[in-house]
């Protein structure tokens, strides 16, 4: 079961593109004085901004706009592209003022516009041959959007919907939606007492102690995997001077996302990346070419001022934790340690069972920084890292920083959604401005390059796409509570499977007792709710027979083993971080 990704299908992108004309013809059959900003299409299908003047939509009108859809579907009107002037453009459209601001920011020449039926807008396809095509749609929500996603400016109303070529292909993603709607991190979480949010604190979620156990066990595996690989760690402090930010340039370029402050009359901020503190370290010491690649890893927690619509769950936050490492290399070093950096993040992601694909973002046409030739050299030394360590990837051409190539890592959960996570970024600007030298082979004094690179990319919200990719049925090794052992009866049973908690303590696994005066169904129910890998239900003949009964997350079925036998196979499974299935 996954979700279709529409931006990764052309025709469907076009099918949705045209729904999307669609549903704006049925809106204006149902309210005349309706007016249209943008309606394009994304990876869930496709949206429309729309002016309805002192109408304010509710879930029931979605139906009502559904209805007039399927008519205007029926009657199967060509859907017909003409080519017109810019003055044609705004005689057509100049009642309305939104198409007057697009109109009015498009160059000279043509204009394209589609029409079926009675209505017609501004486009530039393409689009499919007729409405007719578009007949199997969902409107999936609704909600406020700021015209131009400016605060400042009017509210609209944002319908969203999908469209596909089958009753039964829409059939699957709409079941699929319902899956991702039970997986939402922010129900579940709250189910397995994991996290909270406060409004007290809002964008910065509050670790509960089965959260703080989760993340500790990922923080744990990240630091053994990366002693493994030579990575040395530091801490550098959340909060710094105005200068060290004037420095890095985040003062001049991204102090509107920063939390500032005064200490002593003097300008502080708290960070909102690791990378100068890194940096500090580096020059703390004198470097050849010898100590070089000089690897520095952090969990580093920044801070950074989003808005608060954008505020979601683990996904969006103002505090996280980022899995920072600077890597420092003399340029003959920079493609093998990139593709080591590739390989242990195949290492890692293979672990959680998820699967990725890489993206080469290239030089941007103007406003970088840096020779042709360095560009070159840096754009080709990450593509071979990727043909080297095995990984096929596609050209971003020109969305680099302006200091440099990188490489993104999109992973793909089990419902096939796509989360930019991992981050290789060559950066050949901060070494610059930090004055970072290192002495070569011939004694002249050089600056290194410098690798910024994520695997996680944020601890919060890395644990929130776990959450959904696992749906809460999280693996043995990596689960807060791995057991609830439970006694059919209190009185009778509670002896022994005090004595299983001892034993599985004693195996290093983490066990709780529910010997609660309650009936066994609603105990072995509440633990399934929880998502508690294991449920081991002790009776009269596992006393008997020193046996233990054992029902897993998410199933029925249950099993009878010997004692012994049952906590050899559970060490066995946390050993080798067994995918839960």
């Amino acid at each position: 079961m996954e979700l279709v990704n529409i931006l990764e299908d052309e025709h469907l992108s076009t099918l949705n593109h045209s729904c999307a004309h669609m549903m704006a013809q049925a809106v204006r059959h149902l309210y005349p004085n309706a007016k249209f900003w943008v309606g394009p299409v994304v990876a869930e299908g496709f949206y429309y901004d729309m002016d309805l003047g002192d109408v304010s939509l509710k879930d029931e009108d979605l139906l009502k706009i559904e209805k007039e859809m399927k008519k205007i579907a029926k009657d199967g009107k060509r859907i017909v592209r003409k080519e017109i002037s810019k003055e044609e453009a705004l005689e057509m459209f100049g009642d309305d003022e939104y198409k007057v601001d697009l109109i009015n920011r498009l160059e000279e020449g043509t204009i394209s516009c589609y029409s079926q039926g009675d209505f017609t807008d501004l486009c530039r396809g393409p689009h499919v041959e007729s409405v007719k095509m578009c007949k199997n749609f969902k409107l999936l929500k609704h909600s406020g959007a700021y015209w131009k996603g400016d605060s400042n400016n009017k509210m609209l109303q944002r319908v969203y919907g999908i469209c596909f070529d089958t009753k039964e292909q829409l059939e699957a993603h709409l079941e699929a939606l319902e899956e991702a709607k039970k997986r939402d991190h922010k129900k579940l979480g709250k189910e397995m007492e994991l996290f909270m949010l406060s409004e007290y604190a809002p964008g910065m979620p509050i670790m509960l102690p089965n959260g703080m156990i989760f993340r500790n066990i990922l923080e744990q595996f990240w630091y053994q995997e990366h002693t493994k690989e030579g990575y040395q760690f530091i801490k550098t402090p959340i909060i710094a001077s105005r200068e060290l930010w004037e420095i890095s340039g985040h003062w001049d370029h991204y102090q509107q996302n920063m939390y500032t402050t005064k200490v002593d009359d003097r300008d502080f901020a708290i960070k909102p990346m690791n990378c100068p503190g890194a940096l500090l370290v580096y020059n703390n010491s004198l470097h050849s070419y010898k100590d070089l690649p000089l690897r520095i890893g952090e969990l580093g927690q920044v801070h950074r001022h989003e808005a608060s619509g954008a505020l979601n769950g683990l996904f969006r936050v103002r505090t996280f934790t980022q899995d920072d490492a600077h890597i420092f290399v003399t340029p003959d070093q920079l493609e093998e340690e990139v593709k080591k950096v590739l390989m242990l993040i195949d290492r890692i992601y293979s672990v959680f069972g998820l699967s990725y694909t890489v993206e080469l973002s290239t030089r941007p046409e103007s406003g970088y920084i840096g020779s042709l030739e360095i560009w070159e050299q840096s754009e080709k030394a990450l593509a071979n890292a990727c043909v080297h360590a095995g990984k096929e990837y596609v050209v971003n051409p020109g969305d680099g920083a302006f200091y440099g190539p990188k490489l993104d890592i999109h992973i793909k959960d089990s419902l096939g959604r796509d989360w930019q996570c991992g981050t290789v970024q060559l950066d050949m600007n901060l070494p610059q401005r930090f004055e970072c030298t290192y002495v070569d082979s011939e004694g002249k004094k050089q600056i290194p390059i410098m690798l910024h690179r994520v695997i996680y990319g944020s601890i919060e919200r890395f644990m929130g796409i776990l959450i959904e990719h696992f749906a809460g049925h999280f693996p043995l090794w990596l689960s807060p509570v791995q057991f609830d052992v439970i006694p059919v009866h209190v009185e009778k049973h509670l002896d022994y499977a005090k004595e299983i908690v001892s034993l599985l303590e004693k195996a290093g696994m983490r066990v709780q007792l529910d010997d609660r005066n309650e009936k066994l169904g609603y105990r072995v129910r509440e633990a399934q709710i929880k998502k508690i890998p294991y449920q081991i239900v002790v009776g009269e003949k596992d006393m008997e027979n020193h046996t233990v009964t054992i029902r897993k997350s998410g199933s029925k079925e249950q099993v009878t083993l010997d004692v012994d036998q049952a906590v050899e196979n559970f060490k066995l499974e946390v050993e080798t971080k067994a995918l839960f299935k």
